[in-house]
């Protein structure tokens, strides 16, 4: 498959009930992620974190997928194309 660079943000609005599982995904997916960048947004109560990403669309797809599955955790992805 194509391998294709791409970013990822992912918005997480509670960080006590999201955080383990969030990097769980992460974790499993490290495979593919270049770089991240989390920061903690407190005067929102949000904690954004950034990704760049190098991977199959699959793999990508996976990784959003599960994260946008979770509770409270908004995932958007951009990806170069072919």
């Amino acid at each position: 498959m194509d391998s294709r660079l791409g970013v990822v943000g992912i918005v997480i609005r509670d960080r006590q009930a999201a955080a383990a599982r969030v990097n769980s995904i992460l974790s499993e997916h490290g495979e593919i992620i270049v770089g991240r960048m989390g920061i903690p947004y407190n005067d929102r109560e949000v904690s954004v974190i950034a990704l760049i990403v190098d991977g199959s669309t699959d793999g990508i797809g996976a990784l959003t997928g599960k994260l946008g599955a979770l509770p409270g955790v908004v995932t958007r992805s951009a990806l170069t194309p072919k």
